[in-house]
């Protein structure tokens, strides 16, 4: 093929369109991967009324206002309650509870966390990774009484749909 000298002058303005349109293509496909991300506030009610302190008790959530968590979900404890552990040890003075949750929803809809709590029964809880409609989940809450067998978490969540993050 001959090239003129006109088709030389415009293969750099050629090649710089090509390399604007790849770039544009890619950002705008990194954006579709992470347009499920999102993050905000969480705020959830449980009712502990059948949570005995002993391990493999459960909470059921009241109310969230995320749709991934879903009334009746269900926050299982693997720890015991210090004060249910015989004998008494010097963590139990200040830590009620230290425990790994899980938090299930349904079926292959769950996120594991951990949760630490004070003789009042304030403290925290963390969530990270999960698998089905919770896969991804971030989370990391204040908890308090409400009264009753009624707790609230208040704080921060996110969903990154990353796999292997």
């Amino acid at each position: 093929m001959l090239q003129t000298s006109s088709s030389k002058r415009y293969l750099p303005l050629v090649c710089l369109g090509l390399l604007a349109l790849i770039t544009t293509t890619l950002a705008s496909k990194s954006r579709v991967v992470f347009a499920d991300e999102r993050s905000g506030h969480l705020s959830v009610t449980k009712d502990c009324s059948n949570y005995t302190g002993l391990a493999g008790s459960f909470c059921t959530i009241e109310s969230s206002n995320i749709p991934e968590i879903t009334n009746g979900a269900t926050i299982f404890y693997d720890q015991p309650l210090w004060a249910a552990v015989t004998p008494a040890t010097p963590e139990g003075n200040n830590i009620a509870l230290d425990s790994n949750v899980v938090l299930w929803v349904a079926g292959a809809d769950w996120a594991a966390g951990r949760c630490t709590l004070d003789p009042t029964f304030h403290g925290i809880c963390t969530f990270s990774h999960g698998t089905g409609q919770l896969a991804g989940f971030h989370a990391s809450v204040d908890v308090a009484p409400i009264g009753g067998s009624l707790y609230t978490w208040a704080g921060s969540y996110r969903f990154s749909r990353e796999r292997g993050e």
